[in-house]
Formats: structure tokens, sequence, C-alpha cells
């Protein structure tokens, strides 16, 4: 029996105001490669996330990453931001309380990022 593919990576959006609507596009983000990938979490999994924020010069000293590593675990969740956004997401992780361990980054874009940082979502290693 193959073992389920739980490694995803995924280009996600650049950072933009409003948060509810980069947890939304996000999520798409997301969603669209675990479909093409055929990747499923189920409660029992023990996760690892490494997210990888790329910000204009401003947004470097502007933005918190605890900020905006809320907002994708939240994401993740299905959880846009209250009910006047809409309706909940189906959630790709079932509980962020299933990440075991996190890195999160940010960093000046490189040309050829436009912008777009990057979202490895994994088994626990050890």
């Amino acid at each position: 029996m193959p073992k389920r593919p739980l490694r995803l990576k995924v280009r996600i959006p650049e950072y933009r105001a409003p948060r509810q609507a980069w947890r939304r596009a996000l999520w798409r983000a997301v969603e669209t490669e675990r479909r093409r990938l055929g990747v499923t979490y189920s409660p029992d999994d023990a996760l690892e996330v490494h997210l990888r924020l790329y910000m204009t010069p401003r947004g470097l000293f502007f933005h918190d990453v605890d900020n905006r590593l809320k907002d994708c675990l939240d994401a993740l969740q299905g959880k846009t931001g209250g009910k006047r956004y809409g309706p909940k997401l189906c959630p790709l992780v079932p509980n962020d309380r299933q990440i075991w361990r996190v890195i999160v980054e940010k960093g000046p874009a490189p040309p050829q990022a436009r912008g777009r940082g990057h979202l490895v979502i994994r088994k626990l290693k050890g």
C-alpha cells in the first residue's frame, strides 16, 4: 500500500491588506496545489510548516512575522475572518494544534519571486 503524500510546497501570494482577502488568496493557492498533488491531512498527522514571506522594504519593518503566521495558520484551517467575510472555507489542515514546528522568515523579494513567498507543509521529522 503506497504512503499517503503529506508534503506540500506552494508559492503563496504577496501579502496585501486587508488580511481577510490575503487569507482567502492563500487558502486558494494551497487548495489548488493540494488537489493537484492529492495531499490530505488527517487530525492525527503531526506537521511542520516553513513560511517564507517576501516583502517590500517598507513592509519588512512594518509587518510582524507572528501576525502573518497567525493569518497563514488560520487560512489553513479555513478561517478567513468572521461572518461578514462569508462562510468558513473547507479546512486544509484540520487543526493548527497538529503543527508542532514552525519556521517563519521574512526578507526582501528577489526579482524573480514577484513578491510571492513560499509555504511548505510536511510531516514532522524526528
